[in-house]
Parts: C-alpha cells; structure tokens; sequence
C-alpha cells in the first residue's frame, strides 16, 4: 500500500466516522427528546443540518424516530464503504445495493450502540464524581441516558436507592453486539470496514 492511498483511507474512515458519528448523537438527541437549546446540541444540530436538510421534506421526523437522520447515517455509511473500495482498487469490488444497503445498516447500528455504550459510561462516573451539575455536557449524557435506562430501570425491583440497570443494559449492549458481528460475518462484511463495528 503506497503512502497516498494509507493516507486517503485515513482520511475517509476518520471523516467519514466523526461525520457519521455526528448524525447519529443528532439522532439520540431527537430520539431522547434532549434539550436543543443546549449549546452541545446547538452545535450538533448546526453541523448536522446541512447533510439533513435534502431529506427533511421527503422524509420527517415521527414520534422520537428521525427517519433523515437513519437514512443519512446508512448513506453516509454506505459512501465511507465505496470510498474505502474505490482507494483500494481491485482488492475490494462493490457488492450489490442490498448487500451494501445492509453494511451500512449494520455499521449504523454498530455506532449506536457503541455510542449507548459510552453514554451509559459517562452516565456512570458522572453520578460518582459530579451528582447534580449543571454542565451543559452532564446535562445532555443525563438528558440521553434516562429515556435508555427506564425500560430496564422499570424491569428490576427498589434495590434500596442502588440502581442495577446499567448492569442488564451492559448485557444488553453485549448481545446486540454479538448479533450484529454475526450479521456482519452472514453478508460477508469485509472486517474493520464499517464505522460501528
């Protein structure tokens, strides 16, 4: 591999991964019903708004579910997955659009749940080190993090003001992962390809 084409796929896969990642949070923060006035979220939105405005009109948003956001983000993953193609040349060639449309569902979903992942982890060390700031950033992964812990807060009983929900979500997050390497390996996803996995 010569030095310009290490140089393009770095460039692809880290662009494409903070461009990718971006879309995503915009879709956890809609999805969590999250403070937009945040400046973090400010600053998410105006980021994200140019690649999420063609599809608006096409494709609004319903109940915490934004469809521009899941369409961009299996887009955006699709192009970092030609692009990586189109560097590497005759090494890799472009499968047909489903297989390709389920990489980048499966790259999406990688994402998100490494990203619910990290969320639960700050959730974590911020309710230990800082219980109660008002920082806009420990307000938004609070703001993230309770709509996602509530289905599994409400599946345990009191345990006396001790909360074993990231426990089973740590699980959770587990199985899907596994499921998803799985998927991965079903539609012969070339491996350390896809953002999320």
């Amino acid at each position: 591999m010569t030095a310009g084409t290490e140089m393009a796929l770095y460039l692809i896969q880290n662009l494409g991964a903070l461009v990718l990642t971006l879309i995503v949070l915009r879709g956890m923060l809609h999805a969590s019903r999250a403070n937009f006035y945040n400046p973090i979220s400010q600053v998410i939105v105006k980021i994200t708004n140019p690649f999420l405005a063609p599809l608006r009109g096409m494709l609004p948003a319903r109940g915490r579910i934004d469809w521009a956001v899941l369409v961009m983000a299996v887009l955006i993953q699709i192009l970092i997955l030609l692009g990586i193609t189109w560097v590497l040349g005759e090494q890799w060639s472009v499968p047909n659009p489903l297989i390709l449309a389920g990489w980048g569902i499966i790259g999406v979903l990688g994402l998100l749940t490494n990203l619910t992942f990290f969320v639960l982890i700050a959730m974590i060390i911020v309710s230990w080190v800082a219980a109660g700031s008002r920082h806009p950033a420990i307000e938004l992964i609070g703001q993230i993090a309770d709509p996602i812990m509530t289905p599994f807060r409400a599946l345990l009983p009191n345990m006396g003001g001790i909360d074993f929900s990231p426990i089973l979500l740590f699980v959770t997050i587990n199985i899907v992962q596994i499921g998803l390497r799985h998927a991965a390996v079903a539609l012969s996803l070339p491996p350390n390809l896809v953002v999320g996995l």
